[in-house]
């Protein structure tokens, strides 16, 4: 009987692991951008998210990050409660991520030609 001292992997196994690999990382990436409509309730500048009250009545708490994109607000200091926007997100394992937060009706977006990237279908009921 001989005695085998190491294994090396085989180039299929290697392969595997690599597909796998990037399978993992390009999930997140893929994920389905939502849409929601609401009233911003608060803003917390030292965890920068915001919270909105929905159309529906739900509580949800929105983070951002440096990739998120304002239109038709100067940023996420110019955010306030009271104000009405829309919410383009994704979800993340630590929750809601803007993607892009601008403010409810403007620019004359009808719904018909809407600017979120084709998915309007997840506006829900009674949206403009």
């Amino acid at each position: 009987m001989s005695k085998q001292t190491t294994k090396r992997p085989t180039v299929a196994a290697v392969m595997v692991v690599a597909a796998l690999a990037l399978a993992a990382l390009a999930a997140p990436a893929s994920a389905a951008i939502r849409h929601v409509d609401g009233t911003v309730l608060s803003k917390d500048a030292s965890t920068r998210s915001f919270r909105i009250s929905t159309e529906s009545g739900a509580k949800v708490r929105f983070r951002v990050n440096s990739a998120t994109e304002f239109e038709r607000i100067a940023g996420f200091g110019a955010l306030h409660r009271g104000m009405r926007i829309e919410v383009d997100y994704v979800t993340t394992d630590s929750g809601p991520m803007a993607r892009q937060v601008e403010t409810q009706g403007g620019g004359g977006d009808d719904g018909g030609g809407d600017d979120h990237g084709g998915h309007g279908g997840d506006d829900g009921p009674g949206h403009d």
